[in-house]
């Protein structure tokens, strides 16, 4: 038999219930004028900027210059800006058909709140204005809760995922830095604290090989084409600018890579640079130690962040990693000697 003080307590479990469900149980479709955009009289053509910050802290800032994006506390880095225009019409169609919570004690929970939230897109507009989206945690079925910054009601939007909304740079970038078609090199050359090494072929299908090899050395194809592979193609964390700074170490640079090709009838040489290895700046005072290489390359004006292992391969190189290694010796079985005293 329920105590008085059992009853009571069911009652406020009950109560509790059914305030969680008035708050956060899903409302139904809403038809008509109701189902209106979350972001009134929001024309995409009229946006001119963009600062998206995730809930780790990270930011980027973008802005519209004439009619491309680019990464303006980085001398304008251009941006892929079809990336842009896909979030900014995704944000125009997102509807308020899908009410999920009416009050600001539901934010925090479902990560909408102005201080605790997935992604916060700060929308800068051409007259000057600002309007500010906040996505939070998964609704389920592909769907994000999502709140306008000067609304309290938070909504469900297939529109628009965290996870499609980057707040880094290489988000919004092309982060190939650098390409050459690797059948039209034929010469490479690499220095660095170890020496110069320099390679070349007559053409694709041939081998390669390395200047002052000496007749007792041979040349590992494989070495050669792997190193090939790595300046050929190379992809950047990010971009830094357009301005030298003395910390970047390109005056005395960790390695130097010069590229010969052939394209059609003209030869044409390329080169990279590998600057100081920096430390990337730490989120947190807990954060692990991560670091990078700046990169300048003789076809962008812009210095640019590149891997540590990429860094540390090409300055780390040396001759021997280029030749191939003699064959181990199979040992042989020593001999038996015959037991003392045995006939010989």
């Amino acid at each position: 038999m329920w105590t008085q003080r059992n009853q009571i307590l069911a009652g406020i479990l009950a109560l509790q219930i059914v305030i969680a469900v008035v708050v956060f149980w899903p409302r139904g479709a809403v038809s008509g004028s109701q189902a209106a955009p979350l972001l009134a009289d929001f024309k995409t053509e009229e946006v001119v900027g963009l600062t998206i910050t995730d809930r780790d802290g990270n930011t980027v800032v973008l802005a519209k210059e004439g009619q491309d994006w680019v990464l303006p506390q980085r001398d304008n880095y251009p941006v892929v800006s079809s990336r842009v225009t896909d979030l900014l019409a995704k944000l125009e169609r997102i509807r308020t058909n899908r009410l999920i919570a009416q009050t600001e004690g539901s934010h925090r929970q479902l990560q909408v709140a102005a201080d605790d939230f997935n992604r916060k897109i700060e929308v800068k507009m051409k007259d000057g204005g600002t309007r500010t989206v906040y996505l939070g945690t998964s609704g389920g079925g592909s769907a994000t809760h999502v709140r306008a910054g000067d609304q309290k009601e938070v909504y469900l939007t297939g529109e628009l995922l965290s996870w499609d909304v980057g707040a880094t740079e290489s988000n919004w970038v092309e982060t190939l830095f650098f390409t050459v078609p690797q059948t039209a090199t034929l010469g490479i050359t690499l220095q660095n604290a170890q020496g110069t090494f320099e390679f070349e072929r007559p053409n694709a299908e041939s081998e390669w090989t390395m200047k002052d090899l000496s007749p007792d050395e041979k040349l590992e194809q494989g070495n050669v084409q792997d190193l090939l592979l790595q300046v050929t193609s190379v992809r950047m964390l990010g971009p830094l600018g357009k301005s030298e700074q003395e910390q970047y170490g390109i005056a005395k640079p960790q390695a130097v890579v010069t590229l010969r090709a052939k394209e059609g009838d003209q030869e044409k040489r390329y080169m990279l640079t590998i600057g100081a290895k920096l430390e990337e700046e730490p989120k947190s005072p807990d954060e692990e130690k991560r670091y990078y290489y700046v990169l300048r390359s003789s076809e962008s004006p812009y210095f640019v962040r590149v891997n540590e292992f990429f860094g540390n391969t090409l300055a780390g190189k040396k001759r021997a990693d280029f030749l191939a290694q003699p064959p181990t010796p199979t040992p042989t079985p020593e001999a038996t000697a015959p037991p003392s005293g045995a006939e010989q």
